[in-house]
């Protein structure tokens, strides 16, 4: 007597059948109905959002300011807060001048480090203090070496 086989689908070879199989799943099952949603939705932002931001025109880039290459005294530091009349934002670390225009949102007015704009900052960098320095120059003499040395630190930065 012959063995009976039992007949066993064989894999169809035309990814058609798939397609259509993973689609009947898709179909059948409101869960995954609300998936599917879910994905599309979520592809459609990212790609949106990306759209957007190629499609939007760069920012106008500010206009270049001419260099200032001189010693300025504590009175006229003070006239570069960011409120003047070109926007120009100073601020001095270890007796050297350092125009921070560029970091406006930082320190210049209403920024976190404002208090630093047209001041020395060494002592309020060397403390992580932020407050309004001295008004004069400030000799450092009193910080200990670990102050100083993140004073030197600051002043590499700026640099």
């Amino acid at each position: 007597m012959a063995e009976k086989v039992p007949e066993t689908a064989a894999p169809e070879a035309d990814g058609g059948s798939l397609l259509v199989e993973v689609l009947l799943q898709i179909i059948n099952s409101p869960l995954n109905i609300a998936l599917v949603g879910l994905i599309l939705v979520l592809v459609y932002k990212i790609w949106g959002s990306r759209q957007s931001s190629t499609s939007s025109a760069a920012p106008e880039p500010e206009p270049e300011l001419p260099k200032l290459r001189r010693d300025f005294t504590v009175e006229e530091m003070r006239e570069y807060t960011g409120d003047g009349s070109d926007g120009r934002i100073l601020i001095a670390v270890n007796g050297k001048v350092f125009d921070v225009t560029k970091g406006r949102r930082f320190y210049g007015p209403g920024g976190p480090y404002a208090a630093f704009g047209g001041r020395d900052a060494s002592r309020g960098l060397a403390t992580f203090q932020v407050g309004p320095g001295k008004d004069e120059w400030d000799d450092l003499s009193d910080l200990n070496s670990t102050e100083m040395e993140s004073v030197r630190e600051w002043e590499m930065q700026f640099t």
